[in-house]
This record gives structure tokens, sequence and C-alpha cells, in this order.
């Protein structure tokens, strides 16, 4: 039972002293915004590391790109050879219209005797006229066939490639995933404390899923675009190096219109996943108080908080959206502006004999091909800048300090009997804001331990320190004279068995949940346990007793009885210590005879610690804690305390005598 969740009374007590490690989860729905993100790092190193992802899959990755450059290279080929066609054709209507028998250089000297110059030079430069002849088909159709099967191919490699992409960014996501979950078991309980549950949630759930539509979406594109890129340009230089100049030109036009645009989408983005976690604290945490808001009227307020971070989303979503969305038509008219260019001055140039007119419609083909990839790559620029806005937001999360790790040769307690020392203890949850200082105490086995005192005393963070949810300042605990540190924290929890005021079953039956306490457990082990608790009487009034199972809330059983399984839970662990926070606090008084019962026989050679509010409920209690401030300031059993009329005698004369009013002002304050 390795799970921590800080009592009511530890939460208020950290909010009251604003310590900023342990900032409170808790509080009215309506009231949670969430916590403000960090400033976002910078888009370049965001996508290196987001790319670098991929590394996992470095074979797959080379084959694709291989693929991708086969791919790209012939259908670079192809419009020069479909040139070739179209020069047949365009060679067969010209040369069927002089006349047969002449050379070609005659025609050509015949045009120029007539003043024709441009025609003259034209023909001069024509390699398949034949004069009298037309087009020659059977030529044409080789080119044909020819870049036929050459698209055909590279279509083929450019699906292997796009399959090969999916698989590599699904087994990176999915490796993402298992990072952030392994993360979060090493991550200590004060970072938790500090983040928004609906925040923390987004970040693992929603950014997650926009990285992996993103890559999706993007990096085959993204490779495909930058390999034609190159490889048309070549082929523009390779044709004709003037129109190739004219053409490159628009490169950094292009680059400066996404460049402009990016940075600005960029920062909406951050502000959309920002305003999207926050949106989502807001949502699970009003359903999950939705009661409470009900009973106290605000619904109005809860309405108010989430139209105005709904408002904020839309506005950044528009902002984003918008922003990037001009990339496009930016691009596009860049690119016709060099459609025109490259038309006209290309038409000049065939004219004039310097080019055929096969090149120049490659060389269009390859000015379309050219810009179709910036501009494609441009419309991806707002999925990229979205896709790492949120990996930013999730590097944060694997990026945060680390619980203290294990000992490499860590120290086994086999057989524990629950003798529990603090020597010297001192801990605060920030270094100016001392909460326990030079606590000293020993708990022999089998004897129950009270702990009592007004909120924010410290009593939760006490049993906190015994888990090791948070690290001590100084001083050392000891679990049967081995210091807690040199144990593995699940050799240390594994014989701990914890019951928390606030109930957490999950999702199956109440076996399931029981013997969630001991994986492997019996059938006779659960029931003798469900025996010992009490869970076994209203068990049976159910309709599928042990197999009922329960909804995600626990809805179809009552308070007290969620509370009797999870001490039932904690029963089976079969542990050497015990601890209770408030457990009884959810079931009615004769049940709580009974569980106290029931756990008087489970106490021999164990420790309980018991945290209590009801002062009724520690009577038998071998010792009994009265904590103020981080300090025991009493100790003794519960007559001896009743009798030395101290702080404890205070705490329980304000719960069962007369009216508070009554109480001396120490009192009053012991009691609040």
């Amino acid at each position: 039972m390795s799970d921590r969740i800080l009592s009511e009374e530890e939460k208020a007590a950290q909010q009251r002293r604003g310590a900023a490690g342990a900032a409170p989860r808790g509080g009215p729905p309506m009231m949670r915004m969430g916590a403000p993100t960090e400033k976002a790092q910078q888009f370049g190193p965001s996508a290196t590391r987001l790319l670098g992802l991929l590394r996992r899959d470095r074979a797959l990755v080379v084959g694709a790109l291989m693929f991708a450059v086969v791919a790209v290279c012939f259908n670079a080929v192809g419009p020069k050879i479909l040139g070739g066609a179209t020069d047949y054709i365009f060679s067969g209507f010209i040369g069927k219209r002089l006349p047969a028998g002449v050379t070609l250089d005659q025609a050509a000297a015949a045009a120029r005797a007539k003043g024709d110059v441009n025609q003259a030079q034209m023909l001069a430069s024509m390699k398949h006229v034949v004069p009298g002849r037309g087009v020659d088909f059977t030529a044409v159709s080789h080119i044909l066939m020819l870049v036929l099967a050459l698209y055909a191919v590279a279509s083929l490699l450019s699906w292997a490639q796009a399959r090969i992409i999916v698989q590599v960014v699904n087994n990176a996501v999915y490796g993402l995933r298992r990072d952030v979950e392994g993360k979060l078991a090493r991550l200590p309980l004060q970072y938790f404390d500090t983040q928004p549950r609906g925040e923390l949630l987004s970040r693992v759930t929603n950014d997650i899923d926009n990285i992996s539509q993103s890559l999706q979406q993007t990096l085959s594109q993204l490779v495909t675009a930058l390999l034609t890129v190159v490889a048309m340009l070549s082929m523009m230089f390779y044709v004709s190096p003037l129109l190739a100049i004219i053409a490159v030109v628009t490169i950094p036009v292009s680059i400066g219109v996404t460049r402009v645009i990016g940075k600005r989408s960029q920062v909406q983005f951050v502000q959309q996943w920002k305003s999207t976690g926050e949106l989502n604290s807001i949502v699970e945490e009003t359903f999950t108080g939705h009661g409470l808001v009900k009973v106290f009227g605000r619904q109005e307020e809860v309405g108010r908080s989430f139209s105005a971070k709904n408002d904020q989303l839309r506005d950044a979503s528009f902002g984003a959206q918008f922003i990037s969305g001009l990339i496009m038509p930016m691009m596009m008219f860049v690119g016709n502006i060099n459609y025109v260019l490259v038309a006209v001055i290309g038409g000049f140039r065939v004219a004039s004999g310097s080019m055929s007119i096969g090149d120049v419609q490659a060389f269009i083909q390859y000015s379309r091909q050219f810009t179709q990839p910036l501009t494609q790559a441009a419309s991806m620029a707002n999925l990229m800048q979205s896709g790492v806005a949120s990996a930013e937001r999730v590097f944060d999360v694997l990026d945060a300090p680390e619980q203290v790790p294990d000992p490499a040769h860590a120290t086994v307690v086999d057989d524990p009997h629950g003798r529990v020392a603090f020597e010297d203890v001192s801990f605060s949850y920030t270094p100016d804001r001392p909460l326990i200082e030079d606590l000293n105490l020993c708990v022999e086995p089998g004897q129950t331990v009270a702990i009592v005192g007004p909120t924010g005393a410290g009593k939760t963070t006490l049993v906190n320190l015994i888990m090791r949810f948070y690290e001590l300042s100084s001083g050392r605990i000891t679990l049967d004279g081995v210091d807690i540190t040199t144990m593995t924290r699940d050799n240390l929890r594994s014989e701990i068995g914890m019951v928390l005021q606030d109930t957490w079953l999950f999702e199956g039956t109440i076996h399931d949940n029981i013997a969630y306490g001991r994986p492997g457990s019996t059938d006779a082990e659960v029931r003798a346990s469900a025996e010992a608790t009490y869970v076994d009487r209203f068990v049976h009034s159910l309709p599928d007793g042990y197999d009922t199972k329960l909804d995600s809330e626990a809805g179809n059983i009552s308070a007290g009885e969620k509370q009797l399984l999870t001490i039932a839970r904690a029963f089976i662990s079969d542990p050497a210590l015990l601890i209770l926070d408030e457990a009884t606090s959810s079931v009615d008084t004769r049940t709580e005879l009974l569980v106290q019962q029931a756990m008087a026989a489970l106490r021999t050679d164990r420790t309980s610690f018991v945290i209590a509010h009801r002062l009724s409920t520690i009577r038998d209690a071998d010792l009994i804690l009265v904590m103020e401030d981080g300090r025991i300031v009493e100790q003794g059993s519960h007559a001896e305390l009743l009798a030395a009329g101290g702080a404890f005698a205070r705490l329980y004369a304000s719960q069962f005598s007369g009216a508070a009013t009554d109480e001396p002002e120490g009192a009053l304050a012991g009691a609040r």
C-alpha cells in the first residue's frame, strides 16, 4: 500500500504554512485553476530531443530513408524523361510541316533566308525532327512505359517508407508512454502534491496523443519533402542553370515567411496546450467533487471558471491555427510567382532555340515539384509546432527530480517485529520553514501508538516519514534497529499496512480489492480477512457476494463498507506495522467497536500507529503522543494524560465538554 494521499488536516496545514514544496491538492473544485507551466524551451532543442526518440529503431529509420531516396530519385528523373516524349511529339508536328527530302540544316537555312531567325535557331536545336515525317509513336510509347514503370516503383517504395515510419513512430510513442509511466513511479510524493491532477493527466494522455498524431502526419511527409527539394533542385540546375537560379531566389523568401509565422504560432501552441491542461484540471476536480459543488450552490462559480478557461483555450487555439494557417497561402503565393517567371523566361529560351520545349516542360514540372514540398513542409509546420509544444510539457515530467534511489546493497529485513525508533529526526517541506525538529521516540513491538494534535501539528507527516514518502532533513528512523534508508522502499513498505481516511478502491470485484493487499492470496485467505474485519457480514447481502463488481467510484456500496474493505485489504497483507489514518471515521459506532476488537487480535507482535481526531477511539492505546508544531509535547496513556491536565486534556474537553466558547483560549487554539 505505497500510494499515499495527504489527509485533510495535513493539506490544510501545508496550505497554512504556504510550503511551496507541498502545495495541497484539495480545496473547493471551483477554485482550482492548475499550476502555471514552466517557460517553454526553444523549438530547436525540443524538436531535436523529440526526434531523438526515433533512435530506438535506427535500422528501420535507415531503411525508410533509403526507400525515400530511391523513390524521390525515380520521381526526379521522370519529368526529364517525359520531356523527351514531348520533344518527339513536337518534332513530329514540326517535321510533318516541312517538305520531305530536305535535311534539317536545309530547312533551317530556308527559314533564315525568309528572315525568320527564331524559327531557324529553333529548327537547328531540335534533334528528332525528320522533314516530312510525323510523330514517332513507337519512341513515345517506349518513353511513356519507362516513365510509368519508374513512377510505379517510386509509389511502391513511398508506400513502404510510409509504412515503416508509422511503425517507427508508434514504437517511439510506445516507448515514451513507458518512460513516462516509469518516471511517475520514481517521482517523490512531493511532485504529485504540487501538480493539479487534471494538469498531470493532460500531460501524460492528451499531450502524448498529440505528439503521436503530429509525428504520424508530418515525419514521413517532411522526410520526403526535404529529399524532393534536393532532388528537384539538382535536376533544375542540370536542365537550366539560369532558370534554376531564378527558382532558388524564392527559397530565402519561403524560409523567412515560415520562420516569422512559426515563431508567432509557437507561442500560441504552448498557450493552447497549457490552457487544455488547466481546463482538464477544472473538469476533473469539478466532477470529482460534483456533490459538494451542488450542496454549496457553487454551480455558477464553477461555470464562470470553466467559461474563463474555455475562452482562453478557444482564443489560444484560434490564434495558433490562424497564424500557422497563414504559412500555406503565403507559400502558394511565392510558388505562383516563381511559376510565372519560369514560364515566361522559358518561353523566350525555346523561341530562341536555347532550350527544347521538352526541357521547359520538365523544368516547369520541377519548379512545381520544388515549391510543392516547400509548401507541404510549411503546411506541416503548425502540426510540428503543436507537437513540439506538447513534447515540452511531457519532457518537463521526464526531467522532474526523482526520489532518492534505493541503495545498491540494501539491507533486507526478513522477519520484522515492528520496533520503530525516531532518533534526532528533523524534517521540513521547505528549508526556511522547519516542521519537525529533534524528535526522539521509540515504539516497541505490539504497542498501539495514537497520535493526536491540532491540524497542522505534523501527525500525518510523521507516518509519511516512516513510509519514506519524504526524506528526512537529519536524523534517522529505524525498523528493528535497521535504518530504513538502507532498505529498499519495496522491502520497507511490504512490511507496512496502511488504511487512509480517504478510501481508494479500483474497478473490480470485492474479492480483487481485498486480495490487492497481498498478490497471490487464496480465496480462503481473502474470506478470513473479510471475516476478521466484518466485511463478510455485508458481502452476503450483495447479489454476487465476493464477485460483486465495484464501479469506478464504488458507488454501489456505502462509505462505511468501503472503509471496511480497505481495512480488510490491510489485514490480508499481514504487516509488521499498521498505520491507521483516522481509519474508522466512516463506520458507525457499533461497527467501529467490532473493528477495534478485530484489530486488537491482530496487534500481537505488531506496532500500530493510529492518527485520531475522535479521542474516544484511542482509550485503549498503549501510548498517546500529543503533537503541536511538529513536536511531541506530551506522551502517556489516556488516563495519565487526562490527569496531567495539559494539551491532551484540553483537546479532550473541547470534544466532550459543553460549548466551545466556554473553553480557555489555549484549548480553542489547540482544538483548531
